[in-house]
């Protein structure tokens, strides 16, 4: 189900005036609709292109909300009507193929409102209309001053933009004014009576800057000259309208003055409440302040303390100085006599190779000693061997008598 946002007009969800309002505009249109082939652009819930089609030769509503199709399709039907979903800035018709296009309240919530224009201009057909209505720009923003821009509106049009913008494009452009007017109606009750209306022209010139609505019947050739139009709808009280209305803002008034009570009592409570906030807030100032001057005095004993943490750092650095000349010293020192230590184990090392060497020589000489001595015992023992068997020799009677006679071999003596 389509729910009535204040935008697009639901028959029987609407307010009378209202419907009638937007009814009035198809009814001004279906003048031009007898035997043509007519389009309604954006033509939401099918009310207005039901209206054309009394007249028309054929209908086609066209617009983007499948829920507004759907709506239109379901509850208006006829021989010459039918409804499709597309979007007026890619209408999906031939060129030249179009007698009578409407856009009704249409144009102000389109972006691409130039292309559409463009598109109107491709489809309508030789001695084909274009009827286009938007509301007045200025009266909208002085009506809606409190409640801010219609959020559905993308491009709003005072009377000489969309004068100019649709002459741009149309060399015919014929504009209405369309506005509530004061009248007053006799209606009998006889059914099937003729409405014989009576227009008589104002006092002043009509106003654009006044209008709520422009209407421009727009051709590529001349059409005939624009005559006022006046729609008296066959049930409808604007004075009772009015009047309720009138009571809907007084209802209004009472719960907005039942509001303003509630939120002077709201007032008066929270100016006690800002009060007591104050005074609190003096206390707050108060203790502030103390802090601040107890910090300001913390501020000063940092100052003097870092004062001395810098002249106690000065002396560490000092001392620190000192201790690594100091220790440069004792590093050199221990450098020399590292370097004297490497010297002394080079040199033991090389004593202790010395010495081997020695005790190696040593060892051969021992072995040596000892060999000579075992060999000077054997000596010694042969030689004592000998001694007693040159003795033995010597006291041998034999070689006495050879010696005595000159004969053998001549012994030494012991």
């Amino acid at each position: 189900m389509i729910e009535f946002t204040g935008e697009r007009v639901i028959p029987g969800q609407t307010d009378l005036d209202l419907f009638n309002e937007h009814l009035a505009r198809y009814v001004f249109a279906a003048r031009f609709a007898a035997g043509r082939r007519a389009v309604d652009a954006g033509c939401g819930t099918g009310y207005g292109a039901a209206e054309l089609a009394r007249a028309a030769r054929s209908v086609l509503g066209l617009d983007a909300s499948t829920y507004a199709i759907a709506y239109a399709r379901e509850h208006y039907s006829a021989p010459s009507l039918r409804f499709a979903g597309a979007s007026c800035a890619a209408l999906p018709l031939a060129d030249a193929s179009v007698d009578l296009l409407v856009a009704f309240e249409v144009i102000e919530h389109l972006a691409e409102w130039q292309r559409f224009l463009g598109e109107v201009r491709r489809v309508l057909a030789p001695g084909g209309q274009f009827i286009v209505s938007t509301p007045n720009k200025e009266y909208y923003a002085e009506s809606r001053r409190e409640t801010g821009p219609n959020p559905y509106h993308v491009h709003e049009f005072d009377f000489d933009e969309f004068s100019a913008e649709l002459r741009a494009l149309f060399p015919e452009v014929a504009v209405f004014l369309q506005n509530h007017v004061e009248g007053i109606g006799f209606q009998p009750l006889a059914e099937h009576s003729e409405a014989v209306p009576q227009v008589r022209a104002g006092e002043r010139q009509a106003d654009p800057g006044e209008a709520h609505f422009f209407i421009a019947v727009c051709s590529l050739e001349p059409q005939p000259a624009a005559s006022a139009f006046l729609y008296l709808p066959g049930a409808g009280n604007v004075l009772r309208e009015r009047e309720l209305h009138i009571g809907r803002l007084q209802a209004e008034l009472a719960t907005k003055d039942h509001w303003l009570e509630d939120l002077r009592t709201e007032k008066q409570g929270l100016v006690n409440l800002f009060r007591a906030q104050t005074a609190e807030l003096e206390r707050s100032n108060q203790w502030a302040q103390d802090l601040e001057e107890q910090l300001h005095s913390a501020q000063e004993r940092i100052v003097v303390l870092q004062h001395e943490l810098e002249r106690t750092i000065a002396g560490y650095q000092a001392s620190i100085a000192a201790y690594e000349a100091q220790v440069g010293e004792l590093e050199g020192e221990n450098r020399a006599k590292a370097e004297w230590a490497a010297r002394l184990d080079a040199q033991l090392e090389a004593k202790g190779k010395e010495l081997l060497g020695c005790i190696q020589l040593l060892d051969t000489a021992e072995s040596t000693v000892v060999e000579r001595t075992a060999w000077a015992q054997r000596l010694d023992g042969e030689l004592k061997q000998l001694e007693a068997q040159l003795n033995m020799v010597r006291a041998s009677r034999w070689i006495k008598l050879g010696r005595t006679v000159g004969l053998g071999p001549e012994l030494p003596r012991g």
